[in-house]
Parts: structure tokens; C-alpha cells; sequence
């Protein structure tokens, strides 16, 4: 999955950008955060595991 696709997916969904790592971004909503690995592609297992852990539609 491309990285750009994840994250329109959750700034649909209310999760805003917070500020970058060292080799990620790290995006929060409420209280919750997550961080996104800053590639072109995401492996399309760990996409899932957000999608899923996040209840992202």
C-alpha cells in the first residue's frame, strides 16, 4: 500500500498530523497516537494491522 493512501485513510477518519520522527510520522486523535514509517510503500501487512487496530473504513 502506498504510504500517501494510509494517510489520506486516516485524516479521513480525524486523525491529524503531529510532527515527524526520526524515520516516521506520528499521527494522533484524542488521546490515541500512531505512527506511520515515512516509505513510499507501507508492507501490506502492517497496513492491515493499522487499518484493523484503528477501525479506519
Amino acid at each position: 500500500m502506498k504510504t500517501k493512501d494510509l494517510i489520506k485513510l486516516l485524516e479521513s477518519n480525524g486523525w491529524k498530523f503531529k510532527r515527524h520522527g526520526a524515520d516516521h510520522d506520528v499521527y494522533t486523535k484524542g488521546t490515541e497516537r500512531e505512527s506511520i514509517p515515512r516509505h513510499k510503500e507501507i508492507k501490506e501487512n502492517l497496513a492491515k494491522l493499522i487499518i484493523k487496530r484503528r477501525e479506519l473504513e
